[in-house]
């Protein structure tokens, strides 16, 4: 039984060339076709595809917007994007956004192929590139979160009060009441091991928050 693949790309072109090369493999058979996301929710419910492959960029919605309602309609279809964005960022949206891969249109043929089968049996599929850059961002985020342990918020408070703002100062300047600028100044020195407020002005220092002459 042939995996149904639903082509969704803009260009008609891309989709030609999509459908000829997805045609040629005999466990492969093109259902439909879609030039946007909005589209591809209505083709495919008469299509019923069992992996929609969706470029990211498309004019109005875009293909990760779109996932939502499409996942909604068609909960077991597989979706693997295929994009000319290399950002991990983008990976990163389209997997929490629900698809099953990603994939570079710059990819070779036969990775393209490998990946739909690949999602099409319940994987998971990244090009080998960008997996290899996720890894190493969310590696180099654990390291920066392992460093600080300061929230954003709590690096605000922490330069004020390094600078001798009061309780009731810092809430005024950040729009928060009293009582949370008290919480975040307790969470700082509990999280900082961190006993009086010259303790405090030393790490602000350390930190580049403020120099010894201000």
């Amino acid at each position: 039984m042939s995996i149904r693949v639903l082509i969704v790309d803009d260009h008609a072109v891309v989709r030609a060339g999509l459908k000829l090369l997805v045609d040629a493999e005999e466990d492969l058979e093109v259902v439909g076709e879609a030039p946007s996301g909005r589209e591809a929710i209505f083709e495919a419910r008469s299509a019923k595809p069992d992996v929609i492959l969706m470029d990211v960029m498309m004019p109005g919605e875009t293909g990760l917007h779109t996932l939502p309602a499409l996942l909604h309609e068609h909960p077991e279809t597989k979706i693997l994007i295929l994009s000319m964005e290399d950002d991990p960022r983008y990976v990163r949206e389209a997997f929490a956004a629900g698809a099953n891969g990603y994939v570079l249109k710059e990819a070779a043929e036969t990775e393209l192929i490998g990946a739909i089968r690949e999602v099409s049996r319940g994987g998971r599929y990244v090009h080998p590139e960008l997996g290899a850059r996720l890894i190493d961002a969310a590696a180099a985020a654990q390291r920066r979160a392992d460093e600080d342990p300061l929230s954003g918020r709590e690096h605000e408070v922490l330069g004020l009060l390094a600078h001798g703002h009061t309780n009731q100062e810092i809430a005024k300047r950040l729009f928060i009441s009293v009582r949370t600028a008290e919480t975040h100044r307790a969470h700082i020195m509990q999280k900082l091991r961190l006993e009086s407020r010259a303790q405090l002005v030393d790490y602000a220092i350390s930190q580049g928050l403020l120099t010894q002459t201000d």
